[in-house]
Parts: structure tokens; C-alpha cells; sequence
């Protein structure tokens, strides 16, 4: 059964985990497409108890439940673009690579959540290796951070020459579109990203947001980008607009809780 749009309002869906905290996850997808007007559906991988100062526990769902959730979507809703968060594990990872080819689910962006921006491990090696090698290659654009994007291309990465070849790298073993985020760079290149879409390299900057309240902003990226492509926008001004709605976020980022706040996805409701 195709995904076949079945409403004349432009439908997104985020298959990822639950941030308590309300900073990332499908809580700041959710929010990312209601600002772009696009009605926000989901499929909950796993649930956490997290705050501002980090997370505490991680209770994943059951594989099953996870397919069944997309089913039901689909079925009677329809989607116009997929974005994927925290998958967590192998099983969970197998069930969405199956619905998405099974259900011809179009305008996927895999954000390929393995590693924090400050380089920790968030999911083993086989869950690795098969989203590397299986999900990766059905989507219409991978979000690598510049830890993942080492990962994915085997390259090691501290310059834009780096985020470049390892861009192109990650093209080469399947990816259709890639976008290398460098938020966890040094220095001046903090914050430029990389395109390359085996035709296009571009290097993609925005004003630089001085601001220690960053959660959830690779979420929120990649749920900007999935909300356009709702929207029919092409993929390439999908980035670019969604790079510009996270800077304007950040700039209102909440300064909530002890640690590190999240980005203002309202950021219009905040204008002073």
C-alpha cells in the first residue's frame, strides 16, 4: 500500500524518540512543522527522562509498535515527507526501512542520530552498520553531524576541506543527497554546513548565534527541511530555508531549566 496523500493539507510525519524535556526529539519536530503549517503526525522509537542537564533513562519501543504507528498513519492520513530521529536499535531501525520501501514513503530525511555533538556514542555498532547500509540509502537526504559523518565515511573531520571530502564520501557509498551540519566544529566553522548532492558542492553559512542554549537543534534542522519538502519545495531550497528558521531559533533560544535550553521554535511569539 502506497502512502498516498489522502488530505489537501500538507502532512509530515517524524518517526523518532520523546524528549521530557520538551527541547528535542518529536517534541521539537512536532513544533518545527506546526510553525511551517504543516499538520505534524509520529511514530514514538523510544521514550526518555531528560532535562536540560541531560538524560537519565531510555525505554525503547517495541518494534512492532513502531510499524504498527507508521501503518496507521499512512493508511488513513497519507504523509508528504518522513523524517527520522532516534531509532535506537537494530530492530526498530529494520521495521522503519521495511514501511518506508513497503509503503513507498517519498521525501525521506534520515538524521542519522549515533552520535552527540560532543562525540558520544548513542547506539552500538550493528545498529550502525545497518543504518549505514539500509536506511541510509532510501533516503532522499542524510544530516550527519561532523561525529556521524566521520563515521559514515570513515574520514576524519577538522576542516571544511574534511566536511567536503566526507560529504562526497558518504554520496559514494549510497546516499542521495548529503548534508554535513558543522555544529560541532571549532571555531569559524561552527555552524557552515556542507552540501553535496553528486552534482552540487556547496557551502552553506548563516550568521553565527552566540548562545549556550542549543538543544535540539539538529532535530529541529532536519524537521524544517521535512516540513518543506510537505510544502512541495525542492530539497536544495528546503535546506536553505530550514538552516534560516534554526538560525532565527536560535536567536530566541529558552534560557529554561540549569543546563542547556532549547531553541525557540515559536521564535515570532518571543519578538520583544
Amino acid at each position: 500500500m502506497p502512502a498516498i496523500k489522502k488530505s489537501k493539507i500538507p502532512v509530515a510525519m517524524t518517526i523518532a524518540g520523546s524528549d521530557s524535556g520538551g527541547g528535542a526529539g518529536i517534541q521539537a519536530d512536532l513544533r518545527t512543522f506546526a510553525f511551517h503549517c504543516v499538520h505534524g503526525t509520529s511514530a514514538l522509537t523510544c521514550v526518555t527522562a531528560q532535562n536540560t542537564l541531560g538524560v537519565m533513562r531510555v525505554d525503547a519501543m517495541a518494534a512492532e509498535a513502531v510499524a504498527a504507528q507508521i501503518e496507521a498513519v499512512v493508511g488513513d492520513i497519507g504523509v508528504d515527507a518522513v523524517k527520522t530521529g532516534m531509532l535506537l536499535n537494530r530492530e526498530i531501525m529494520a521495521v522503519v526501512a521495511s514501511q518506508v520501501e513497503s509503503l513507498k514513503m517519498g521525501n525521506l530525511v534520515v538524521d542519522p542520530v549515533m552520535v552527540s555533538r560532543s562525540g558520544d556514542r548513542l547506539i552500538d555498532d550493528g545498529a550502525i552498520a545497518f543504518l549505514r547500509d539500509n536506511l541510509i540509502p532510501l533516503a532522499t537526504l542524510v544530516t550527519p553531524n561532523r561525529f556521524e559523518a566521520q563515521i559514515l565515511s570513515g574520514l576524519q573531520i577538522v576542516s571544511l576541506d574534511d566536511m567536503k571530502a566526507a560529504a562526497q564520501e558518504i554520496y559514494r557509498k549510497g546516499a542521495k543527497a548529503v548534508l554535513v551540519k558543522g555544529g560541532g566544529m571549532a571555531g569559524d566553522l561552527r555552524g557552515i554546513d556542507v552540501w553535496f548532492d553528486g552534482m552540487q558542492l556547496e557551502v552553506l553559512k548563516t550568521e553565527n548565534v552566540e548562545t549556550g542554549n542549543t538543544h535540539g537543534t539538529g532535530c529541529t534542522l532536519s524537521a524544517a527541511i521535512c516540513a518543506n519538502l510537505a510544502l512541495g519545495k525542492d530539497l536544495f531550497t528546503s535546506v536553505t530555508l530550514a538552516k534560516n528558521y534554526v538560525t532565527n531559533a536560535l536567536k530566541y533560544a529558552l534560557d529554561i531549566g540549569q543546563g542547556q535550553g532549547p531553541v525557540g521554535h515559536f521564535f515570532p511569539l518571543l519578538l520583544k
